[in-house]
């Protein structure tokens, strides 16, 4: 019978101190087998916490958790990390620098056999790449290959779950980018279930099928990127998440009326969470969802312009003084101090009352 999750986690809950907030407050969470979590966060928001309980390293003060089927933590149960058939990679790759290579990769098969420890740990560096420096000692490889041995060691005991505390923050941007497309080809190859911890949106949104985002201890919400990025349940999601712009608006019948317009919802209504008497909050506005009309009797200007590449982006001034950020193609460019008026793609907006 096919497991429905690999991972399950009920009201799990671990306070370090009576007088501080948990650390880890009532999550509930299930992660179905072969699929990536991207656990996404501020610092400070329990992240790596939840890892460590997961693992085995912190014991939960309530709540239970099951890895592939089996009880490991609450009720009464405790099984230790070494039995949990799960791996793990830190941030700061935590090799040993007197072992080599090869060494630190079968540090986690000293009981298997000699034969069969160097044919796996071969295996290992083929798979991240690493062949040929096996002989080599931590200090002498880049943060790269120091961070690809880290995975072959998680790797070398063949987990059920494979957990990533940040793997890649240490790491150059092209370095970065490169390592996660490869950590998510050797996850989906070997069909292994991951958890992959960042405060980077861009890569929780990149590498994950599913993103939980984590506040102050609790599960924000948890979704598919598309529907924490598009659909957020909460103010913070949405600020935290897509970086979209929040203007005050007021209900005007069907529309919501701003300074720059009136917009229809598409994707939201009463039953999404809007009640008739709500009638005052913020309207959120992707950048991406902004376009930009040259008028010289526009209200809104053009305060600045950032190349990004494949995009520009605007930083824009309504009449009242605030600012909006817009993103738009770079095969045209609008000049600095350019009026403007702006149009909306209204599938993007979503509604936060102020209560």
């Amino acid at each position: 019978m096919a497991l429905s999750a690999i991972l399950r986690l009920e009201n799990v809950t671990l306070k370090f101190s009576q007088m501080t907030a948990p650390a880890v407050a009532r999550v509930t969470l299930a992660l179905a087998p072969g699929d990536v979590l991207g656990l996404l966060g501020p610092s400070g928001c329990g992240k790596t916490t939840l890892l460590r309980i997961i693992a085995g390293f912190e014991s939960p003060q309530a709540g239970t958790v099951e890895i592939a089927g089996h009880l490991v933590a609450g009720n009464g149960h405790w099984v230790p990390p070494e039995q949990r058939h799960v791996g793990m990679v830190f941030q700061d790759y935590a090799l040993f620098p007197h072992l080599s290579v090869a060494e630190n990769i079968a540090f986690g098969l000293r009981f298997a056999k000699a034969r069969e420890r160097r044919e796996r740990v071969a295996q290992l560096l083929a798979l991240v790449r690493l062949t040929g420096l096996e002989n080599r000692y931590p200090h002498e490889l880049s943060g790269g290959q120091q961070q690809r041995v880290a995975l072959a060691r998680a790797l070398a005991a063949q987990p059920k779950l494979l957990l990533l505390d940040e793997p890649l923050s240490n790491l150059d941007v092209q370095v970065r980018l490169k390592l996660r497309e490869e950590v998510l080809e050797i996850l989906k190859a070997k069909e292994i279930s991951g958890i992959f911890v960042t405060h980077d949106q861009q890569e929780a949104l990149a590498i994950a099928d599913q993103v939980a985002v984590m506040r102050q201890g609790s599960l924000e919400q948890v979704g598919t990127p598309e529907a924490i990025y598009r659909h957020p349940a909460s103010r913070f999601v949405a600020e935290f998440v897509s970086q979209a712009n929040f203007l005050p608006a007021r209900r005007k019948g069907h529309l919501w009326e701003t300074e720059i317009g009136c917009f229809a919802l598409k994707n939201q209504d009463s039953e999404d969470g809007i009640h008739p008497c709500e009638d005052k909050g913020d309207l959120m506005i992707p950048e991406e969802d902004i376009i930009l009309q040259p008028a010289k009797d526009g209200s809104v200007v053009i305060e600045t312009r950032r190349f990004l590449g494949r995009e520009y982006r605007y930083c824009l001034r309504t009449p009242s003084g605030k600012k909006l950020y817009a993103r738009t193609s770079a095969a045209v460019a609008l000049p600095i101090g350019m009026r403007v008026r702006l149009s909306v793609v209204e599938q993007g907006l979503r509604f936060f009352p102020h209560c």
